[in-house]
């Protein structure tokens, strides 16, 4: 993508959301870190069914712990790799309360210490949570990132040290959102909806499927 259209590219998904969020559900930044770890490999919405009468119950690492991995299991068996899952959260709760006072932390290498928890999900932390200037490159960013032109690169951490290099202000504390959104409703894997798309004539992306269902120049 040329350079002097990054930024009109951002300024109009901002004017469309200008405060996009998380479609995750989470009551603190200890939920919010769990239901994190647990969309891994599945949908934000099958992740907020199955948190639903979690997080009523369970709002910090203590009350996890005491949860159980078996009780844990009883919640979310509907999500992909519960059993794994189940395991790793109930490992970063009791490492929260030995290493942190209870607290997630606000630090990159102290997240990813943490079972489960890797750079996309420290990203989303530290970015939500703590309205830091990150970008998490999961599927949706990755091939709108490459599709578009905007940053192109051959693995995620590619992808995002070319989308936080390109990136202008003030647009990095939300671009993770919009490019997620736009992913998920716009900019679809088989079928990209260019022809309802508000950034299209900055995008890369040939033949732009101009119609519904119809492909061209």
């Amino acid at each position: 993508m040329a350079k002097a259209d990054i930024e009109p590219f951002f300024a109009r998904l901002a004017a469309a959301n200008p405060e996009p969020e998380t479609e995750l559900d989470y009551v603190n930044t200890y939920t919010l870190l769990v239901a994190v770890v647990l969309s891994a490999q599945a949908t934000d919405a099958g992740v907020n069914r199955a948190t639903r009468r979690l997080f009523q119950e369970v709002q910090d690492p203590a009350a996890m712990v005491a949860l159980g991995v078996e009780g844990l299991k009883a919640h979310i068996r509907t999500i992909g790799l519960f059993n794994t899952k189940a395991e790793n959260v109930i490992a970063l709760s009791k490492a929260l309360i030995e290493k942190h006072g209870g607290e997630v932390p606000a630090d990159r290498d102290a997240l990813e210490a943490l079972p489960g928890v890797g750079r996309k999900t420290a990203n989303v932390v530290l970015n939500i949570a703590f309205g830091e200037e990150t970008c998490a490159v999961d599927t949706h960013i990755f091939r709108v990132g490459n599709r578009t032109g905007l940053a192109r690169g051959k693995t995620p951490l590619a992808v995002e040290k070319g989308l936080m290099k390109a990136i202008p202000q003030p647009y990095r504390r939300h671009a993770h959102h919009w490019l997620i959104l736009h992913g998920r409703y716009v900019c679809k894997a088989r079928t990209p909806e260019c022809w309802r798309c508000t950034v299209s004539e900055y995008c890369r992306f040939t033949p732009k499927t101009v119609i519904r269902g119809v492909s061209g120049d």
